[in-house]
């Protein structure tokens, strides 16, 4: 009951845990956007104000230069009287081209503005009275303008300035930072993607783990129900005299005993699969023909037993493979062993062998229930076992198929699955061949 309502709780949290952490990534991703949008636009301002003040500077520096060119110090006049000045004297006309270039880079210089630019003079009569040799017409509507002369000027006077500016200038301005934002944007979705990956690993090992548990305490709990009652048939008055049926019930306790003891060495062996150093593999040449078909028989009794058949298609050429024997066998009989659990009705299974690629290429073929992709592509995992429909009778661990891919990888091997859900199995497995073949 508490492992149920445990379940149950952590269904309705994961759910509300990745849609938390989604919210919160999504704000995230919003304010990031938004700030940079922001950034942008405040840049865009300060630029442009830095150009408004350029142009001041342009012209207060061009009144000033026109001041000392008349023979004046233009620190000796007051505003009033500069202005008074200006107004009936003053004219771009008056500044050489090369004087106000000088003038508009150093403006620009002193606002920190280092773009390529082009200038132009308009009298009233829209003519040009100072002129870049680069300025066109064209230019004028992209030019930011400001009055030259003083308001009460006879002969009013604007000056245009037209700044190159590169393409997406001002986020290239701010490269720097744009970039280091999205590198920290990638990362946080990286790490909220790891994440989830992590949660919903963490999930399925969690349900894999409750699921090998509940299985190995009904594996354990069926010998040692047997064991009970055959202890208490000792215990009977009318058994303890009778020697047949003291032979019958301590036999039977001997083999539950050694079903418990298997299924004990089942895990352990499991948990040193993990480290293949702590294997003691004895390679040696072995003719796999030959293991297949003792395997095969043993296994006939079974398979007569559902009515099924099984077909040996041995027709490789080479046959010898270096391989550890007793793992050999142990892979075959898991295979077999599987395809005769997981059949609906009669077990019908084609055992084939051919050389691929220097290979010897074992094919185990089934009528089961077969996979759907998501279950096949996570057969080989420890603990975890696929959903059998109305099989009930399939019993185990998980261990099976993981072991048989660690041994066969351990030797130098490799297995592949290719399975249709209601249609079966096919595994094949592919062994490097010995050099015994070739003598």
């Amino acid at each position: 009951m508490s492992t149920t309502y445990l379940r149950g709780s952590m269904k309705r949290v994961y759910p509300l845990i990745i849609f938390l952490i989604t919210f919160s990534v999504l704000g995230i991703l919003y304010i990031q956007m938004s700030w940079i949008k922001n950034a942008l636009h405040v840049k865009k301002e300060e630029y442009m104000n830095d150009l408004g003040k350029t142009l001041i500077e342009i012209r207060q520096i061009a009144h000033n230069s026109f001041i000392n060119a008349q023979g004046y110090n233009p620190a000796q006049f007051d505003d009033e009287v500069k202005e008074r000045f200006l107004t009936n004297r003053f004219t771009a006309q008056a500044i050489p081209t090369d004087e106000m270039n000088m003038i508009i880079i150093q403006a620009m210089k002193n606002h920190g503005i280092k773009q390529p630019f082009e200038f132009c003079a308009l009298n009233i009569f829209h003519n040009p009275i100072c002129i870049s040799p680069g300025f066109n017409s064209s230019m004028l509507a992209e030019s930011l303008s400001l009055p030259f002369t003083p308001q009460e000027s006879l002969q009013s006077e604007v000056f245009y300035l037209y700044v190159k500016e590169p393409q997406n200038y001002i986020m290239r301005q701010m490269a720097s930072m744009i970039i280091a934002s999205i590198l920290f944007t990638i990362i946080i979705i990286s790490a909220f993607a790891l994440t989830i990956r992590t949660m919903l690993r963490q999930k399925n090992i969690s349900e894999i783990k409750s699921d090998f548990i509940n299985n190995m305490t009904h594996e354990l709990k069926t010998p040692l129900a047997t064991i009970s009652l055959a202890v208490d048939a000792l215990n009977n008055e009318k058994v303890i005299h009778d020697t047949d049926k003291i032979k019958y019930y301590s036999g039977m306790i001997k083999e539950e005993n050694k079903r418990m003891h298997k299924q004990v060495e089942t895990i352990l062996q499991a948990a040193k699969l993990e480290k293949q150093e702590d294997l003691n593999l004895s390679i040696q040449s072995l003719d796999a023909h030959a293991a297949i078909d003792k395997v095969a028989k043993n296994l006939s009794l079974q398979i007569q037993e559902k009515e099924g058949e099984l077909h040996l298609n041995l027709m490789a050429n080479k046959s010898f493979i270096d391989v550890d024997e007793m793992h050999f066998s142990n892979i075959i009989f898991n295979l077999l062993d599987n395809a005769i659990k997981y059949s609906k009705g009669a077990p019908i299974i084609h055992i084939t062998t051919q050389v691929n690629n220097g290979m010897l290429a074992i094919k185990i073929k089934d009528n089961g229930i077969g996979m759907n992709r998501e279950t096949a592509s996570r057969a080989f995992e420890k603990f975890y076992r696929a959903h059998t429909g109305n099989l009930h009778n399939v019993k185990g661990f998980g261990l099976g198929l993981s072991y048989v891919k660690t041994m066969v990888e351990a030797q130098n091997g490799y297995i592949k699955l290719d399975s249709i859900l209601g249609k079966g199995s096919t595994f094949t497995i592919n062994m490097p061949l010995s050099k015994h073949n070739n003598e």
